[in-house]
């Protein structure tokens, strides 16, 4: 029988979590799965493990990447998908036992043109860090709201491993055709880009687990967290708009790397900043004004680059009563 979902899960040196995770797909009271477990070339016990649940589900499936990486992994897993409905999953998570059944009910709900998400929940080996907690509530506030793309260029607005899809739309999107990381992000970006709809659910259907060998802590691909370059290549791709007066608000290492890109991509900005220690001096041949004497309107668009969190709402607070346009980069 063809399976409704597909469970796509890169694998490397995972064997610490694997059996739980497994155990916690096997255990899902939705039974018309599969899941295709790429191993990328661990050097541990996982392939032993992967060996003996093969023997046990036939649901399961599993083949060697081709070429190091996850990007690699989740293309050679999608290409040996047969589900109508697509998802992934981290081989050190678990699956609380109604995830997939409550994903795909929401999605034949609405259609083509949505992806389902949920309410995550990180657990940790120790101590849960107080990032990750505020990530994890963050992503939940979303779900709550559900305003995902409204704040896009702040963070990864959709989970990696608590996303469904029908594969017509995973394919309209481009699915898993670019090299470009962090994957998770890109991928929720062309969903943004494509016009998806998010389709929320108040409901913790996902485990993250922190630990200390997670690719997030270790891949030099996620090694920089504010992945600047995509959110500008993105910015500058959908949301900037030529009639709109630009502006940078923020004069730290963010609103530099922004102010360089603007300026390669010959886009006349202003840039203002609180600090009066850097009022006044030309970086990259620009001044830098006195935001506290800057007049906003409704024919600008400002990005906010500012790290500290209370100025930072601040800002947002009174951009949002100038009815000001902005996006937040932090």
């Amino acid at each position: 029988m063809k399976p409704q979902i597909s469970i796509l899960m890169p694998a490397f040196n995972a064997a610490s979590f694997l059996t739980e995770t497994l155990q916690s797909i096997v255990g899902q009271t939705l039974q018309e799965w599969e899941l295709i477990i790429i191993n990328d070339f661990s050097n541990d016990e996982t392939q032993s493990i992967i060996d003996q649940w093969l023997r046990k589900d036939l649901r399961i499936k599993s083949y060697p990447n081709t070429d190091k990486g996850i990007i690699s992994a989740l293309r050679l897993a999608y290409g040996k998908a047969q589900g109508e409905y697509i998802t992934r999953m981290d081989a050190d998570d678990v699956m609380p036992p109604n995830k997939l059944s409550v994903l795909l009910s929401q999605i034949k709900t609405k259609g083509l043109g949505y992806v389902a998400t949920a309410y995550v929940k990180y657990i940790a080996q120790d101590k849960l860090g107080d990032g990750y907690r505020k990530y994890q509530n963050w992503l939940n506030e979303r779900v709550d709201k559900n305003d995902h793309f409204e704040h896009i260029y702040t963070e990864c607005v959709i989970p990696s491993p608590c996303w469904l899809m029908h594969r017509d739309d995973l394919d309209r999107i481009g699915a898993f055709d670019f090299d470009i990381y962090p994957e998770d992000y890109d991928l929720v970006f062309r969903m943004y880009k494509h016009g998806l709809k998010v389709w929320p659910v108040k409901e913790t259907l996902h485990i993250w687990r922190d630990h200390d060998e997670r690719s997030s802590r270790n891949d030099p691909n996620y090694a920089d967290n504010r992945f600047l370059a995509l959110k500008m290549y993105y910015w500058l791709t959908l949301d900037h708009d030529e009639k709109s007066q630009c502006v940078v608000w923020g004069a730290g290492k963010k609103g530099k790397y922004i102010a360089k890109r603007l300026a390669a991509a010959d886009i006349e900005f202003t840039w203002l900043s609180n600090n009066p220690k850097k009022i006044g001096h030309n970086i990259y041949g620009c001044i830098i004004k006195d935001a506290a004497k800057f007049v906003f309107t409704k024919d600008q668009q400002v990005i906010v680059a500012v790290a500290v969190p209370s100025e930072r709402a601040h800002i947002i607070d009174q951009l949002q009563v100038a009815r000001t346009p902005y996006f937040s980069f932090c």
